[in-house]
This record gives structure tokens, sequence and C-alpha cells, in this order.
């Protein structure tokens, strides 16, 4: 049995091949679920700056704001403070927008499916389309274009728009009807002219 290394990829390289089949103990390739990379590094880095949830949905510190002015310092001061807590709402989101559209899931599970044929196509030789090699780059456009027509039909505009919709009613809401955290109140006071 040959073992091989290779680099980082989309997908996770098998750590030993048996030119005859697969033997037991091989790993098989299976696509990287957690991003890799820099997006790594900013998923790690929103984890470690969230703010203690109980007090995001402290229900004690929603207020009415007095005026237009503790409105939109509110929003400013409290998107910056939970900006990492926003953003796991927003994936939270878009859980709950795949977890309840079926179709979006099965348009999904094509383009990553066509996304792991290709890689697999590559491991044994170049992908070639009328005699020219396809760069990675242009193999993931393709597997996206022949998906295409399935994110069409499951209506992947529309769950874009209603994430992106209900993400900004929900933080909107939340920054503006929350108050802000005393050691920030402390700078902002302002006199009324």
């Amino acid at each position: 049995m040959a073992s091989r290394t290779e680099p980082d990829h989309l997908f996770n390289p098998a750590t030993e091949v048996e030119t005859s089949g697969i033997a037991l103990g091989t790993k098989i390739n299976i696509p990287a679920l957690l991003p890799q990379g820099p997006a790594k590094e900013w998923l790690d880095q929103r984890r470690a700056t969230i703010r203690p949830w109980a007090n995001f949905l402290d229900q004690r510190r929603f207020g009415k704001p007095r005026n237009f002015g503790e409105l939109c310092k509110r929003l400013v001061r409290n998107v910056e403070y939970f900006q990492s807590n926003y953003v796991f709402v927003f994936l939270g989101l878009i859980v709950y927008c795949l977890i309840t559209s079926p179709l979006l899931l099965i348009a999904l599970a094509v383009f990553f499916g066509a996304c792991y044929i290709m890689y697999l196509k590559t491991q044994q030789s170049q992908l070639v389309v009328f005699g020219r090699e396809l760069s990675t780059a242009h193999q993931y456009s393709l597997a996206g274009a022949a998906s295409f027509p399935f994110f069409w039909l499951a209506g992947a505009g529309s769950a874009v728009f209603w994430v992106l919709g209900a993400t900004l009613v929900v933080i909107g809401s939340h920054a503006a009807f929350h108050e802000l955290e005393s050691a920030e109140t402390d700078e902002l006071q302002m006199e009324p002219v």
C-alpha cells in the first residue's frame, strides 16, 4: 500500500491509497465541511470575540430609545459590540432556511456531488473538455453551471433574499432596542441641545 501526501484542497486528501481498490483501513475522501485557511481564522476570531449570550438576550436590557440620536448611537455601538453574535445569528438563519427547504438541500447536494465527482476525476487525470485542460476554478464553475437549474427550481434566489431580509430585521431590531452597555454609555453622555 503506497502512502502519499498532497496539498490541502477543497476536499480532504486520502492518506492511504491502494491501486487495486479500497483496502481496509483506507481513509475515504470526504468533503471538508469546515472552512480552511483565512476563512477558518476569521471564524475562530469571531468565536473568540463573541459576547455572552445571556447579556445578548437579557430582556431587561431592551427599551425604546428616547430620540432619533439615541437610536443611531445604539445601532452603531451595538453592531460594533455584538458583531460576533450577529454573525452567528446570520449563520443560524442560513441553517434554518436550509433545513426548511428540502429542494434547496437537494440542489446543494447536487452541487457538492458534482464538485466531489470532479475532484475524484482529477485525482486520476486532469479533466479535459473540448481538448483543453480545465483549471480547478473552471471545474467548480462547471459544477455550478450544471447545478444552476436545480438552484433555480429550488428558489435559491428567494432564499438568499429571505435570509438577508430576516437578518436585517432581527439584527436591526436588536441593535436599535438593546440598551448600550454601561461602559459605553459613560463615553456617550451628551447634553441635549
